[in-house]
């Protein structure tokens, strides 16, 4: 039997970081999940791409999945490969309902985690048991949306927001917890938290959040960006000069001699949090330099001497 390729299955290559596995995963699950696509071809890559994110996100699986190729599945059971599997928190991110879909599917248990045993009995189901659970899975009421505006800072930080909506013509009090790294559009979902449908299951509540603009600072992604003006003698003959950062910290940034207006300089690990991942983005310093309106007697005599020696 043709040993199963764990990479191709999930599509990336075999140097791939586990933020680019997660990812990859992420969107095949949007794409062959059952809940959105219930052809038989999806049933079964969706099996595949399971197992393939089981091996590759657990370290020592992977490890030993690479190290012993077509020989690993002689080593690990599929038993083995699905113990402490869990992906509870991303199916909940990605908007698919663990406590309706999978309670029934695991025989009315509701499970964060999975286990070998409940993978296969999700795998194992007939279609008419299938169908018939679906039909008897109650509807939940509708999800609400609370657009939340928060500052910059907020947003580099992480922060803590209490809210106030509507929720069956009754005002609702909650606090919200905005993780570091947050940008404008992204959505946080509070389950349960919408409205209550007939049958007395509430719908989800998402908080989408709006990052207000800055005055001194632009953000592209996790980067940062700010413009510093220099005088036209510091940009000439090089300086030091002191570069505020969103966190508080004040900089030196040394300036070569003959820098130019727009020239951009990286303070590395400067920037935005990133968002459920490690590290920071980057600052940029764009230079700008300043021309006087007005100027001296004095000065304007330097610059005209300067111009007549060409510079």
């Amino acid at each position: 039997m043709q040993a199963k390729d764990y990479y191709q299955i999930l599509g990336v290559p075999r140097n791939a970081t586990q933020d680019e596995i997660k990812r990859a995963y992420r969107q095949l699950v949007l794409k062959y999940h059952p809940d959105r696509n219930k052809t038989k071809e999806a049933e079964e890559k969706f099996k595949e791409i399971n197992e393939a994110y089981a091996v590759l996100s657990d370290p020592e699986k992977r490890k030993q999945y690479d190290l012993l190729g077509s020989a690993f599945h002689q080593k690990y059971s599929t038993e083995d490969i699905f113990r402490d599997f869990d992906i509870g928190d991303i199916l909940k991110d990605l908007g698919f309902d663990t406590e309706g879909l999978f309670s029934y599917i695991f025989g009315g248990r509701k499970k964060s985690k999975w286990g070998f045993g409940d993978f296969f009995q999700y795998h194992n189901y007939t279609e008419p048991f299938y169908r018939k659970r679906c039909e008897q899975v109650p509807t939940k009421g509708p999800d609400l949306i609370y657009e939340l505006a928060i500052t910059l800072e907020e947003a580099m930080r992480g922060t803590e927001k209490a809210i106030s909506y509507m929720r069956g013509g009754k005002v609702e009090n909650i606090t919200v917890k905005i993780p570091p790294g947050i940008d404008t559009g992204k959505k946080l979902r509070l389950a349960s938290k919408g409205e209550v449908g007939p049958m007395g299951i509430p719908g989800d509540l998402y908080i989408k959040i709006k990052v207000l603009e800055h005055p001194l600072f632009k953000r592209e992604g996790d980067d940062l960006y700010l413009d510093k003006k220099i005088t036209f003698s510091q940009a000439t003959l090089g300086s030091e000069v002191e570069v505020p950062t969103l966190d508080g910290k004040n900089l030196i940034l040394k300036i070569p001699p003959g820098t130019q207006s727009n020239t951009k300089f990286r303070l590395r690990g400067y920037g935005m949090p990133r968002l459920n991942a490690s590290g920071r983005g980057d600052l940029y310093v764009r230079i700008i330099i300043q021309v006087p309106k007005y100027l001296t007697h004095e000065q304007q005599r330097l610059i005209k001497e300067l111009a007549r020696l060409g510079c």
